[in-house]
């Protein structure tokens, strides 16, 4: 089998930087990825390479040609090059001397096969000769391709108890590249080991969990997780009734035109409870930013619905969208409205507490009060224009200055 051509076989630079790297002598081939999704047909961003030569070889090649070296993981093989054309990952081939399930100690070889052999799946360990464009496959993985199959190579035991990640991955895999039933093999192997999950570190698993929820329709994927118990030792919360949840979200969110937001879909997940949305963004570690939308998700309310925009003015149009995306009543607000609401511009209050002192109240507590008062209805009324609003204000400041009397 050979390589289609692609664009991103063209780039700025990439031709330099293959000649640099001894493409043509057989040094250097193109691997995973961005092989796997070219021979899928699909668009490709990240280009990774893998060489015969060792990091420091590639570091002193790619000076002599002038083109920009990156040593972001040159202690495990890995330079980043920077042609023209986008940063490029080339990694020396490398063998495991020893794992514990979390990392890995290497050693560099001049095997392909050997270097093959350390991935995940077989879809995962193919390579392909930028000359020729050749394939080379060592484990089966063009038929696994062609079947849609994700399959560890080698026993999927021993791959797990190499990276505890490559349960979560298989899974991701498999919802991004699956067709039908998964792989036996791979999910019984996946669902003995799930425990050996809690050995990881929590920003691995959060990474990798929300990559699995970006995808287009990963609900049957983790309908199948929960079935077999894989999140339970990390993300007990998640049962059943959440991966219903997801599944009427993702549905959701295709009615109202809006892309993925994975954390709103882990807020799907769980229950719509503020407090265990928090200790689960503790647990896996979220961004403050990314917590803060989580447990206004669980916030939600039926009563949420009543005035979109105006719950929006509130806690802003992202996190109102997810709370109105995660309701299910019979009332639920129309698609097409929640929709309108994503792309909602939040207006500006047009007055101030010194408007209400040139108004005539004295200031103090009372003129927070009172522009307290306007803003609420100033908010009931749909935001009108300041000369409205300014109208607004002029009742209220009377009225308040009546009752001071």
């Amino acid at each position: 089998m050979k390589l289609p051509k692609a664009d991103w076989q063209q780039r700025d630079g990439m031709a330099a930087l293959l000649r640099a790297l001894g493409a043509a002598e057989g040094e250097t081939r193109f691997v995973g990825g961005c092989v796997r999704d070219t021979l899928l047909g699909l668009d490709v961003s990240d280009v990774d390479l893998a060489t015969k030569l060792s990091p420091e070889e590639v570091m002193r090649r790619l000076k002599r040609a002038h083109i920009k070296a990156v040593p972001t993981g040159i202690a495990h093989g890995t330079v980043t090059a920077v042609p023209r054309g986008g940063p490029v990952e080339v990694t020396t081939l490398r063998r495991d001397v020893s794992t514990d399930g979390r990392r890995a100690t290497i050693a560099y070889t001049d095997d392909w096969r050997e270097d093959a052999a350390r991935r995940d799946f077989t879809i995962n360990a193919l390579s392909a000769d930028p000359e020729s464009l050749a394939v080379h496959d060592y484990f089966g993985g063009e038929e696994d391709l062609a079947e849609r199959r994700v399959r560890f190579i080698g026993d999927p035991l021993t791959r797990i108890a190499e990276d505890h990640l490559r349960i979560l991955r298989y899974f991701r895999f498999h919802a991004r590249f699956g067709r039908g039933d998964p792989d036996t093999a791979g999910l019984e192997a996946c669902a003995a080991r799930a425990n050996d999950l809690m050995a990881l570190s929590r920003e691995r698993i959060a990474d990798e969990l929300l990559k699995l929820l970006t995808l287009p329709a990963p609900h049957p994927t983790i309908a199948l997780m929960v079935e077999r118990g894989i999140l339970r030792p990390v993300l007990p919360e998640v049962g059943t009734d959440g991966a219903e949840r997801l599944a009427r979200l993702v549905e959701h969110e295709k009615a109202a035109g809006l892309e993925a937001a994975p954390i709103r879909r882990l807020a799907a997940l769980l229950p719509a409870d503020p407090d265990v949305a928090a200790s689960v963004a503790a647990r896996l570690r979220l961004s403050r930013k990314a917590a803060k939308r989580l447990v206004s998700a669980a916030e939600r309310s039926p009563g949420d619905q009543s005035e979109p925009q105006a719950l929006a003015y509130r806690i802003g149009a992202e996190q109102a969208v997810d709370r109105l995306l995660l309701l299910t009543g019979e009332e639920r607000i129309a698609a097409e409205e929640i929709g309108r609401l994503s792309r909602w511009i939040r207006p500006r209050f047009p007055l101030t507490g010194g408007d209400l002192i040139a108004m005539g109240l004295e200031p103090g507590p009372l003129v927070a009060r009172t522009l307290q008062a306007i803003e609420r209805e100033w908010i009931g009324s749909g935001f009108p224009a300041e000369d409205e609003a300014r109208r607004l204000a002029r009742a209220q400041v009377d009225q308040a200055l009546r009752d001071s009397q």
